[in-house]
């Protein structure tokens, strides 16, 4: 296998003028083997159709060159919302990008996994918001059948708030919920659990990492890394993005992840300042890493 093949490198890219005229053809200009994007207006309610043409042109283009595309949910869905109206649109939200999904063969949607949003920290609005959960993603995930169905993709918070899923141990009470659907995967946003307290500074911290991310959710369930450094100090519980190797979780993170078992295949996308720039430094870098571990 292939560098390119065992973890092709991306970002998240700006639909445009289209997804196969916009998104994916600035993907290939920018020289990335997988890329990210928004169906719709990422801190919006509408349901966009989107363009038949386009689609059809989008997944035939990814599958012709083997591109790996993935959708990442609008910021504004939080399942655990006590607000009926911020729920209910969540749902509906979450259950029409994975459509979406479908419908351009993108691979799976990134969900984040929300808060509870109760300033005393409620155990019983807890214990309400999982239940939310449980209540409005079951039905979905049972509607996606067959091996090239989408995933729905849980990516953990960086712990801002009353977090339903905060970090790499949340995980474990939140799959729980879902009872381990076969179809709910996990992206690794390494910014988050760092921010909430994973030790991928330290040499090591980031292979242990996975390997309790592997015990609680089970093999193949890790299906895409969001590859971002932190402004931050680990356990900060902010969510600043920042280039990678410029930040606090610096290189050996990132060697260590590409070098993991579990991490066979999974993409790495970056969500880093400029990332969608041209010449912008941060996939030469994570190629550099990603070469040096597979010839190791």
């Amino acid at each position: 296998m292939t560098p390119e093949l065992r973890n092709p490198i991306g970002t998240h890219v700006q639909v445009g003028k289209g997804l196969a005229s916009g998104a994916l053809a600035s993907a290939r200009e920018l020289g990335h083997e997988t890329l990210q994007v928004f169906v719709g207006n990422p801190r919006g309610w509408a349901l966009s159709a989107g363009d038949a043409g386009e689609d059809a042109r989008f997944r035939s283009s990814c599958e012709e060159t083997g591109t790996r595309s993935f959708i990442h949910a609008p910021y504004l869905v939080n399942l655990g919302s006590p607000t009926p109206a911020t729920y209910e649109r969540s749902v509906a939200v979450v259950a029409h990008n994975l459509r979406r999904a479908a419908e351009i063969g993108a691979e799976g949607v990134v969900v984040h996994t929300g808060s509870y949003v109760d300033p005393t920290g409620s155990a019983a609005r807890l214990e309400a918001a999982m239940r939310q959960v449980r209540e409005g993603l079951l039905p979905i995930l049972e509607t996606l059948e067959g091996d090239d169905a989408p995933w729905l993709l849980l990516e953990p918070t960086a712990g801002q708030g009353r977090s339903l899923c905060a970090g790499v141990e949340d995980l474990e009470p939140y799959l729980a919920a879902l009872d381990f659907h076969p179809r709910a995967g996990i992206c690794l946003d390494t910014c988050h659990v760092f921010a909430a307290g994973a030790p991928l500074d330290e040499p090591g911290g980031a292979t242990a990492t996975v390997d309790r991310i592997v015990e609680i959710g089970g093999p193949g369930r890790l299906r895409l890394v969001h590859a971002n450094d932190s402004k931050d100090v680990r356990g900060a519980f902010k969510d600043r993005h920042e280039k990678i190797g410029d930040g606090h979780i610096g290189l050996t993170a990132f060697s260590e992840l590409f070098a993991h078992p579990a991490t066979a295949g999974v993409p790495f996308v970056l969500e880093t300042p400029g990332s969608r720039d041209a010449g912008d430094p941060d996939l030469t870098v994570l190629r550099k890493l990603r070469d040096a571990a597979f010839l190791d």
